[in-house]
């Protein structure tokens, strides 16, 4: 299937930790609260899970519990704010 076993130290690129933390939270955060009736219907609940709210909404701890959207907006009123001054 083309899945190897993590080669590295942890930290290195080799390391497979960041995968498997995604994983960890995809499951206990999604999968495991809802029921597919086909594999199909699977991949594309949880693809759109990934995309509207995993990548954009979901809050992060390195965002200081922000999601990426919110973040990334405050990021560029910052910038636009010390352009002003």
């Amino acid at each position: 299937m083309g899945i190897f076993q993590s080669m590295g130290r942890v930290g290195s690129c080799f390391d497979n930790a960041v995968s498997e933390a995604f994983n960890s939270v995809l499951k206990v955060e999604y999968v495991h609260r809802h029921a597919f009736a086909t594999r199909t219907e699977a991949r594309i609940r949880i693809a759109t899970w990934i995309t509207d709210f995993h990548n954009a909404r979901r809050l992060r701890s390195v965002c200081g519990f922000k999601s990426p959207i919110d973040y990334e907006h405050d990021y560029w009123a910052s910038l636009g704010e010390g352009l002003a001054a």
